[in-house]
């Protein structure tokens, strides 16, 4: 008995599968046909010769643990027809979907956190599926994007999120509103980042409508912030497209945390930045004209700016601040606050050292 080579090459081609995966794949699926049709075989093996194409069946007899006790050729006389009939329509189809699934899993696995490209199939109770083209993405409904419309057939690109195994094959997780696209966007888009000319040290995103993203460079003679940007716009605008207008803000990292606070602020302008590491708060200080846009609307930017920097902020404009600080004066001359801020009993002693009373 043989098989044909070229016919088990040209499913391996097919499938995307290696050869020695279909080989072993027809020798399970004839060894399964074997002891279908012979009562008496307690298990089988069967070794499928590479060069030729020859089949040989080993029967084997087992002890009560399972294991081999004896092994002899047994091949069937008419394995040429019936055995290979039934075993390429019921088990050599089940197995290699089997090693399909393997092969999807083993590729998808590795890639989380990758950049993907697919096209939106099914847009149905809210879940999207992308075809990946050897595979298909789920995109929940937590992953999706508020702001976006997903229409059937148009190609999107998404992160990978998560690989999970089920009994239908890998299931693939992507994400549209995690920061990592974003962040996966740039490097794409921007040699230097891929090259580690520049470095991403943070991302803050409200996926729909802004992100914030710090950039460092190891090159002084590079602006990471301009090479980000690209000539004429070119390189952010790309990214913008591709999530659909969002609003990007390219910072500058800096490892002094004021610095970098004033940084994360942008576009808005900072007078004075104001450390209290104790808790963790930044006091900035911005022009009166500056004060609206540092906040951002209902609090954006002030709150996404906090999220780069990992530092509470609180915005004054100069005159607010004057005034607190004139207040703050006033008050410490009067003797109802102490340096730091603190109420001062009426009577309270002050620390202050006083004269005797004479009788």
């Amino acid at each position: 008995m043989n098989v044909e080579i070229g016919a088990l090459q040209a499913i391996a081609r097919e499938k995307n599968l290696s050869f020695e995966t279909v080989l072993e794949a027809m020798e399970g699926a004839l060894a399964n046909a074997y002891k279908r049709s012979n009562s008496d075989a307690e298990e089988a093996r069967v070794v499928i010769d590479r060069g030729n194409g020859e089949v040989t069946v080993f029967a084997q007899r087992l002890d009560e643990d399972g294991n081999v006790v004896d092994e002899w050729v047994d091949t069937p006389a008419d394995a040429g027809g019936r055995m290979i009939a039934q075993t390429v329509k019921q088990v050599l189809t089940q197995r290699l979907r089997e090693a399909e699934r393997e092969l999807t899993y083993g590729e998808y696995s590795g890639k989380q956190g990758d950049l993907v490209t697919g096209t939106i199939q099914i847009h149905d109770n809210r879940v999207v599926v992308l075809d990946l083209g050897n595979a298909e993405a789920v995109l929940p409904v937590a992953e999706q994007v508020a702001t976006e419309r997903y229409e059937h057939g148009a190609r999107m690109r998404a992160i990978v999120t998560e690989v999970r195994k089920s009994m239908k094959g890998p299931q693939i997780i992507v994400s549209r509103s995690h920061p990592d696209l974003v962040a996966s966007l740039f490097r794409l888009e921007v040699p230097e980042i891929e090259a580690g000319t520049i470095e991403i040290r943070g991302v803050a995103r409200e996926a729909g409508y802004r992100t914030k993203i710090a950039v460092a460079t190891h090159d002084p003679a590079v602006d990471p912030v301009g090479a980000c940007v690209g000539p004429k716009g070119t390189r952010v605008r790309s990214i913008v497209e591709a999530l659909n207008q969002e609003k990007i803000d390219i910072v500058t990292w800096s490892a002094e945390p004021a610095q970098l606070v004033a940084n994360a602020l942008s576009p808005a302008k900072v007078s004075e930045v104001y450390l209290y590491p104790e808790d963790q708060t930044a006091l900035v200080v911005v022009p009166d004209y500056q004060l609206s846009l540092a906040i951002g609307r209902e609090g954006q930017n002030a709150r996404l700016a906090a999220r780069l920097t990992r530092w509470r902020i609180d915005i004054k404009s100069e005159t607010q601040f004057a005034e607190e600080q004139a207040a703050f004066q006033a008050a410490l001359d009067r003797g109802e606050i102490d340096e730091y801020g603190n109420p001062i009993e009426p009577g309270a002693d002050t620390g202050e050292a006083t004269a005797p009373v004479e009788e």
